[in-house]
């Protein structure tokens, strides 16, 4: 108890306000019919507080568990993950990707690339780390390169493409911290910006998605392009579900937009929409200044982590959550493309609450190791 007496307690607090807002959507958007006077514990409400119950117990061993041991079990974890993510293309496929394993002893789901981003974050600390001296060189770059590479194609392949994209700007922070060549993090910031801008100039109406596909399908598939169009039914759901809520919003369980059916996955990728129609701008407000403190405490810990190892965990891991936070919202609000990217620690869903749960533990425990020598 020593040592969890000095993690960030300010966390824990923000973390408890953003799973209740997770089960009050659940519990909003998964009863049956107009039934408002439904039990606030419905089915769905069950699982995910198990998830929540097996997801505190990960943070609390992960903060205990001293950091500096992962160096110990990088590779191990990482080959696992690429032996789970080649794996998925073995086993049978749920709603038709390869995104899954399907567990029914314990009648529940494993998604192995919410824990890929992990690893990737772990080896590329390890590595950069060990390479210090030669970090700028062109083989050092390579290497990290590929640590990115692999499990990156992997996820593309099945397809999760939103997944996938992740890992680009997780990687560019940390070889940003890494002291990387600065001509390849300019090169590699540069492109993220041609991307955005591009994307940008086609949701905000300047560029028609017509004008550009013959260039753009020729690196993506129709179905990726696809998304490339604001008007696809989805993105206009969310953008009127929001609009819908107003200041104030409906209240809960007194949509009529989304509990109409109109809105698709209201409580997974499209959860902040849901939430946004129920509780309006003032209770987005609210959820976004959560958000704003969670990331802050994070990269807090990057800066004040004691080894090079412990600060690139730090900024890999808070990139990691805040790049999810950004992607979620900006799909959602209309200034990305759908890509089914969750909401951490709100969208519904074991795998991503794990994996999220096991990030932050991490970063408490370099927090509380900061004056250990």
């Amino acid at each position: 108890m020593g040592l969890l007496s000095r993690i960030d307690w300010l966390v824990v607090p923000i973390i408890i306000l953003l799973m209740g807002i997770s089960l009050l959507v659940i519990s909003s958007y998964s009863i049956q019919g107009d039934n408002t006077e439904a039990p606030f514990l419905t089915p769905l409400v069950k699982v995910q507080l198990q998830w929540f119950a097996i997801g505190w117990s990960v943070y609390f061993l992960a903060a205990a568990f001293d950091y500096n041991k992962l160096r110990e079990w990088t590779w191990a974890f990482y080959v696992l993950v690429l032996l789970l993510l080649i794996g998925l293309f073995f086993s049978d496929a749920v709603q038709r990707v390869h995104r899954w394993y399907k567990v029914p002893i314990l009648n529940m789901s494993l998604q192995p690339s919410e824990y890929a981003k992990l690893s990737v974050v772990v080896a590329l600390s390890w590595y950069m780390e060990r390479h210090s001296g030669r970090s700028r060189s062109w083989s050092t770059l390579l290497a990290a390169g590929l640590i990115v590479g692999i499990p990156f194609f992997l996820i593309l392949k099945q397809p999760d493409l939103g997944t996938a994209l992740v890992l680009y700007p997780v990687a560019l922070v940390m070889l940003y911290f890494g002291d990387a060549n600065p001509w390849v993090v300019r090169f590699m910031t540069a492109l993220s910006a041609i991307g955005l801008i591009l994307v940008a100039s086609i949701f905000l109406g300047f560029v028609t998605p017509e004008q550009i596909k013959p260039y753009a399908t020729k690196v993506l598939k129709e179905y990726q392009f696809d998304r490339l169009n604001p008007k696809t039914h989805q993105q206009q759901a969310a953008i009127t579900a929001i609009a819908v809520g107003g200041m104030t919003g409906t209240g809960w369980r007194k949509s009529t937009f989304t509990a109409g059916g109109w809105l698709p996955t209201p409580y997974t990728d499209s959860v902040f929409p849901a939430f946004g129609e129920e509780f309006g701008w003032l209770g987005i407000l609210f959820l976004l200044t959560l958000f704003f403190i969670l990331v802050y405490r994070c990269f807090q810990v990057a800066i004040i982590a004691k080894d090079p190892f412990g600060r690139l965990l730090a900024a890999g891991i808070t990139s990691y959550l805040a790049m999810h936070i950004l992607i979620n919202i900006g799909m959602m609000t209309g200034f990305l493309p759908i890509t089914g990217v969750p909401l951490i620690l709100v969208s519904y869903g074991g795998s991503s609450i794990l994996s999220t749960m096991m990030a932050l533990g991490i970063l408490q425990s370099i927090y509380a190791r900061r004056f250990m020598f």
